[in-house]
């Protein structure tokens, strides 16, 4: 498998597992740029970028421009290489997310001991820590570092709510609390 074709399957992956609606695919110099619709109805670019050496400064200056031409509410980089510090701090300050050479190309809820993540609304947030009377850094954390939490694209403050399967009880809900990590 290429590098290029790769990227691709990462951008699939993470297209299906975040249920983003693909509208447009376009070749750019650098990579090609994928136009998507977040189930919130926000427009992102998905830019997968077919370096192998490191990515700077210069790909986040890039982005915000194919980021306003699309008129897209904010941006994804995905790469087989890796980021430079700068480049980790810039994506942070302008909410842009890094998809780094360790993302899966497959969906790693397929495996039977990966059980199904999903993050909740501020509603459902909201009744759960009602529910059970705490407060949301009470519960067990799990860090965005995690591989399921990138997957699925939860950020700091987010609520999981972890569904597995139990021979006893059938399914078994949990909670967990994501933090930066």
């Amino acid at each position: 498998m290429t590098v290029d074709e790769v990227l691709e399957r990462k951008v699939k992956v993470l297209t299906e597992l975040r249920k983003y609606r693909l509208i447009e695919r376009e070749e750019g110099k650098e990579g090609p740029l994928f136009t998507v619709e977040t189930p919130e109805g926000k427009k992102l670019v998905v830019w997968a970028v077919s370096s192998t050496e490191a990515i700077g400064i210069r790909y986040l200056n890039l982005l915000p421009k194919a980021i306003t031409a699309k008129e897209a509410d904010g941006g994804i980089i995905v790469s087989n290489g890796r980021y430079t510090q700068s480049a980790k701090s810039t994506a942070r300050k302008k909410g842009i997310e890094l998809i780094s050479e360790d993302f899966p190309s497959f969906n790693i809820f397929e495996h039977y001991l990966v059980p199904k993540h999903e993050i909740l609304s501020a509603e459902e947030k909201a009744q759960v820590l009602g529910k059970y009377r705490v407060q949301a850094y009470q519960l067990p954390r799990i860090k965005t570092s995690d591989p399921v939490i990138r997957v699925i694209g939860a950020k700091p403050g987010d609520l999981v709510k972890v569904i597995r399967k139990s021979p006893s009880a059938g399914e078994y809900l949990s909670y967990r609390y994501v933090v930066e990590g």
